[in-house]
C-alpha cells in the first residue's frame, strides 16, 4: 500500500475511514493531487513518483502547528525515493 500526506485548511472535511479520489494536477516538473472536491493537496510529486490509483482511503488527519494533515493509503506498491 502507499501512502500519502496531503494538506487540510480546515478541520472537520475528511474523516479517517472515508473513501477518497484525487484529481492529478501538472507542473512543468511535477505532479500534485486534490482530494476531490477540493479538500486536501498534496506537495509536488516528481514525475517518476506519479501516484497510478485515483481511489483511496483516508487513514490518518493530524494537527499541528502548521495546520491538518490527512494521510491517504492507496491500493500500489510505495513510491521509489
Amino acid at each position: 500500500m502507499r501512502r500519502m500526506e496531503f494538506k487540510m485548511e480546515r478541520p472537520g472535511l475528511l474523516e479517517v475511514g472515508q473513501k477518497i479520489t484525487v484529481t492529478e494536477g501538472l507542473l512543468p516538473s511535477n505532479y500534485y493531487y486534490t482530494i476531490d472536491p477540493s479538500l486536501a493537496m498534496s506537495p509536488n510529486i516528481p514525475f517518476r513518483n506519479r501516484l497510478i490509483s485515483k481511489e483511496g482511503v483516508v487513514v490518518d488527519i493530524v494537527e499541528n502547528e502548521r495546520g491538518f494533515y490527512v494521510t491517504a493509503e492507496f491500493d500500489e506498491p510505495e513510491a521509489k525515493a
